[in-house]
């Protein structure tokens, strides 16, 4: 499988899942999801007409459990997506990396267990190259985990520096306090991190419309942009997002 980086910036439209419906968070706060659908195969169709040969997809409480709950939405939005599928949330141990790749998705992302047990993560990059993501989840800064309910001691760039030698394909870096806020991607943050470490940066949290896409392209080691609400609520256009990321 050969890397998900391509040229300009890679825009990833999010499907997260809670109790089998597609729906966006404010705040990483399970109590104050939005549902937005009750199919998210259907949902995955309709981001690959838009041009969409990227997805970002999130079993939420997968999260908060520690081993995937959504699976059944998982692999429906497998088959129904016929581009690359980047999947997060409960994702702990080999057996569920190895699972999941073999089903087909393209990068698994990896959040608690980065902290908690980086030398799973580690060993699982050796032996699957460019297809693990680190999720580095930040309130203020500092490493959040299990489902951002856990706010650590450890800094962004701490974590992330961990894994610079690891052979991990990006750094998943998600403003939570940003997340389903529409209040504007962290683009100074993003970038400060991307030019503290040597690998891709991958963008998330409050991505709120075109602007977001201008501000981050062009920006040394960002490789891509995870956006959801924006596009749920039509502040942002799908295809020209990606016309605009891709130029």
């Amino acid at each position: 499988m050969a890397s998900l980086t391509s040229a300009g910036l890679t825009v990833f439209p999010a499907i997260d899942l809670k109790g089998g419906q597609v729906v966006r968070l404010a705040e990483g706060d399970m109590d104050r999801a939005t549902v937005y659908g009750d199919d998210p195969a259907h949902q995955a169709t309709l981001f690959a007409a838009a041009g969409a040969d990227h997805l970002h997809v999130v079993d939420l409480d997968g999260a908060f459990a520690g081993q995937s709950v959504n699976g059944a939405a998982v692999a429906g939005i497998l088959k129904a997506f016929p581009g690359r599928v980047q999947l997060g949330g409960g994702i702990r141990n080999r057996a569920n990396v190895d699972r999941w790749l073999d089903l087909g998705v393209a990068r698994v992302v990896i959040g608690t267990a980065a902290l908690e047990d980086p030398d799973f993560v580690r060993e699982a990059a050796a032996a699957c190259p460019d297809r693990i993501v680190v999720a580095v989840d930040a309130w203020d800064g500092m490493v959040a985990t299990r489902g951002w309910a856990d706010v650590s001691t450890v800094s962004v760039t701490d974590l992330a520096r961990r894994f610079e030698d690891a052979g991990v394909a990006a750094v998943l870096f998600t403003d939570v306090g940003r997340d389903g806020m529409l209040k504007g991607c962290n683009v100074k943050a993003t970038a400060a991190l991307a030019a503290a470490v040597s690998i891709p940066v991958i963008a998330s949290g409050g991505v709120a419309g075109i602007e977001d896409i201008h501000a981050l392209k062009g920006k040394a080691g960002i490789e891509g942009v995870i956006t959801g609400r924006a596009l749920y609520d039509g502040r942002l256009d799908l295809a020209q997002a990606i016309r605009v990321a891709a130029a």
